[in-house]
């Protein structure tokens, strides 16, 4: 029950609807919790096996890359399909206007009759914004697709590979630092410790209670969802 609550109350705050990050893989938070947890884990199972300092630093540096490649890949092809379809529609709907252009005005002006204006202001507002730019018009208000939410996937793999290593970082500059004979009780507790570091971030972006973020995340691994725009 605590951990279905926790899991609740960080979907519900990690995901704010900033512009410049909207189309970015789920939040930075989400990448940094996955470096975090996949290259303290890695560093725990090979010093568990009695590696020396030298191996076990190897190993984690290997988990970085790899896992920075696989989430900048992942999210390539994610995005990328993401994109695939916003342009399919944008094809279709400039096809449609130039086979019916007066159903497709008929249609936007609709749209602002259902938004709240009047009827005679929704035909002139659709009228000049079709003047103007009457793709732009029916992708963002038809389709819901503008410049600043386009989604860009070498942006997405880029901020997503960045978050993972950031994440990564971590665990591993603990390993450095730390002696072979005390490393594991030490890169287990910095890892919690970080964990509800970015659980208390998070929520006080979000506007939730730190504390509860904080121990949420520290206890918990939610999985990124997407928001429909």
């Amino acid at each position: 029950m605590l951990l279905s609550s926790c899991h609740s109350r960080l979907l519900s705050y990690q995901f704010v609807s900033y512009p410049l990050v909207q189309n970015l893989p789920g939040t930075p938070v989400l990448g940094a919790n996955d470096g975090i947890l996949s290259t303290s884990s890695l560093v725990l199972g090979v010093a568990a096996a009695h590696a020396d300092h030298r191996n076990i630093l190897v190993a984690g540096i290997a988990g970085l890359v790899a896992g920075a490649m696989s989430m900048a890949a992942g999210e390539y092809v994610s995005v990328h399909s993401q994109a695939d379809s916003e342009n399919a529609e944008l094809n279709l709907e400039r096809a449609e206007l130039k086979t019916d252009n007066v159903g497709e005005h008929q249609e936007l002006m609709a749209i602002y009759v259902a938004r709240g204006l009047d009827p005679a202001i929704a035909k002139q507002v659709a009228e000049q914004l079709m003047a103007h730019d009457a793709l732009g018009a029916h992708a963002r208000d038809e389709l819901g697709i503008s410049e600043t939410f386009r989604a860009r996937p070498i942006q997405a793999a880029l901020a997503s590979a960045g978050s993972f290593a950031v994440g990564a970082l971590m665990p591993l500059l603990v390993t450095v630092i730390a002696p072979v004979q005390g490393l594991i009780p030490l890169v287990s507790l910095s890892s919690l410790a970080l964990l509800a570091l970015l659980g208390g971030l998070a929520a006080r972006v979000g506007g939730a209670g730190v504390m509860i973020g904080a121990i949420c995340l520290a206890t918990t691994h939610p999985e990124p969802v997407r928001q429909d725009r």
